[in-house]
């Protein structure tokens, strides 16, 4: 979009008085100026008129631009240069369409007055100079759980190039002094990703173009909201409180509020039985409660006597289930017997805790976790399915970290039994898991490069995927880098490691260190052999001996006390 502003010189040829004026006129490159140049056409009459550039020669006007003999433009130069005023009542005004710098230069114009001399000129000094550059229209192109996709197209530069641009971002209520600012240095891009977003949060957006004489007017504002996400949280203040022989009552309160992630749609209580014969739990149960307090309660029945019970609660948004809140056992009362000593004994206030117990349970909790999640018949989450029809993963290069912008690009593999769809990419802090806390961006199946902002520097690990109508792609190549450092960062920082063996082992030279160990434990089993084939033959020779015979070895005695038997001491 090129800033059009129209600057008009309010200087008017006296003709009737035989007067002449000089003037000049500055004026900020790819705007549009007007040179004022008007005559009494009712006391004249329609005359004829020309525009040039340079000063007026004694006859007709050097260089000419344009020329009109009173009713319409007889000539011109060029399609910049236009008279839009009525020039039967006599305005010839000259109108320059957006000004560059060699624009810059002495108008004349001559109004050409029948008789000797009696020609009328108006002479006009122009000065164009730089300026900023024109404001960016910013459009949304995708919006996620954790990202965002923006792009603009080129605009006027103001005479001088772009440099970088600013992107500014801040939650909707928040003032613009509080937005996360980030800077992209290359001018030549139109769509970056930013990353590393809340999800279900309102935000506002706008654009800056910077060249050398400094930043263009804001962009539009975008105002987006992401999409929902699992909970990062789990549920809080989790009591566990045995009320009777047969049933156990839950409290909880929901995940803090900045890790919902959403609206909360319900809870899932997961409940199982320890057996301390077998010293192993047993197969999950699920309840499922609506969320509709800030303090949630259920009551577990139908629970054996005198029996310990792991119990785990997990948040759930529209968008999946998030991480568990748990606590050690808890044991429901023994069967109660109707004398007064029973009745004192089993308040409905015990608790069994048990440390040996507890730690059991929750070394078996991160399996049980997994299992609740994909196996449990409540609730089902998608999982990424491999088959021999879907792509090989993209081979994902670091091209560059300057500051908090990310630019990398990435090549496509064998594309399986159908064409390859779309590219998602998985982005999460260096110390987070892939299972929580994982921005994904999308791509098309035509993209082999994206620039990614990332509002919160740190050091990240990103991988990509492939996927088609059979399926999605194993893991690429992990990168690691850090953003937030000043200055360019090429390869120094970027650390490509592979989750599929057979990638890694075909494009990743092997260490010396892994050379040394394929090396020397072979020599060290070697070694073990022939010591073992050596024993054996000393073993079989005292067999034909009589008599006791000791023999020491480094690790123990063996007493040889007939040719039938060897005892270690």
């Amino acid at each position: 979009m090129t800033m059009t502003s129209f600057v008009s010189l309010g200087c008017s040829l006296c003709l009737l008085l035989g007067c002449s004026f000089s003037a000049g006129l500055e004026v900020k490159v790819g705007s549009d100026v007007t040179l004022t140049c008007v005559y009494n056409s009712g006391y004249y009459g329609k005359l004829s008129t020309c525009w040039g550039r340079g000063p007026i020669p004694n006859r007709g006007c050097a260089n000419q631009l344009i020329q009109t003999d009173g009713t319409t433009v007889t000539s011109r130069l060029s399609e910049r240069y236009l008279l839009m005023g009525n020039i039967g009542e006599g305005d010839v005004s000259l109108t320059i369409r957006q000004v560059e710098e060699r624009d810059t230069g002495t108008y004349g114009c001559r109004v050409e007055v029948p008789g000797w001399f009696n020609d009328r000129k108006h002479q006009i000094t122009l000065t164009v100079v730089p300026a900023r550059p024109d404001a960016l229209m910013v459009e949304m192109q995708e919006v996620g759980k954790r990202s965002l996709t923006v792009s603009w197209s080129q605009v006027f530069d103001g005479g001088r190039p772009i440099t970088s641009y600013r992107i500014d971002i801040k939650r909707q209520d928040d003032p613009w002094d509080s937005a996360v600012t980030t800077e992209v240095s290359n001018p030549n891009l139109t769509r970056v990703s930013l990353v590393d977003l809340h999800p279900a949060r309102n935000y506002n957006l706008c654009m800056y173009a910077v060249n050398i004489l400094g930043m263009s007017e804001p962009s539009n504002v975008l105002k987006v909201t992401t999409k929902e996400a699992a909970p990062d949280g789990p549920p809080l203040d989790m009591q566990l409180l045995a009320l009777s022989s047969t049933s156990i009552r839950v409290a909880w309160k929901p995940p803090s509020t900045d890790l919902r992630n959403g609206v909360l749609q319900s809870y899932s209580i997961s409940y199982r039985e320890y057996d301390p014969v077998s010293r192993q739990l047993k197969r999950w149960q699920n309840q499922r409660v609506r969320a509709t307090r800030e303090q949630e309660t259920l009551i577990l029945t139908g629970l054996k006597p005198s029996t310990k019970y792991g119990v785990i609660i997990q948040a759930l948004t529209n968008a999946g289930i998030g991480p568990a809140s748990t606590l050690p056992f808890v044991s429901t009362l023994d069967e109660v017997v109707q004398t007064s000593t029973q009745a004192t004994i089993n308040t409905p206030f015990t608790v069994i805790w048990s440390i040996e117990d507890t730690t059991r349970f929750i070394q078996d909790h991160t399996t049980s976790v997994t299992d609740l999640v994909h196996g449990s018949t409540t609730w089902q989450q998608s999982s990424t399915s491999f088959s021999s029809e879907s792509p090989d993963p993209p081979v994902v290069e670091l091209k560059e970290v300057q500051d908090n912008a990310v630019s990398l690009s990435w090549t496509a593999g064998f594309e399986g039994g159908a064409p390859i769809t779309g590219y998602f990419l998985e982005y999460k802090a260096v110390n987070g898991s892939w299972d929580f806390k994982k921005t994904v961006v999308d791509f098309s199946s035509n993209q082999t490069e994206a620039t990614i902002i990332e509002i919160n520097p740190s050091m990240y690990n990103i991988r990509m995927f492939a996927t088609n109508s059979h399926g999605t792609s194993k893991a690429s190549n992990i990168l690691t880098f850090t953003t937030g450092e000043k200055g360019p960062q090429k390869g120094a920082v970027a650390t490509a490691t592979s989750i599929d063996t057979q990638a890694a082992t075909s494009t990743v030279d092997e260490a010396p260190s892994g050379r040394l160990v394929a090396i020397v434990v072979p020599v060290v089993l070697l070694m073990l052999f022939i010591v073992a084939i050596v024993t054996v033959w000393q073993l079989r020779r005292l067999k034909g001996k009589k008599g006791n015979l000791n023999m020491w070895l480094s690790n123990g005695a063996i007493l040889y006390r007939s040719s039938d038997s060897t005892q270690e001491l």
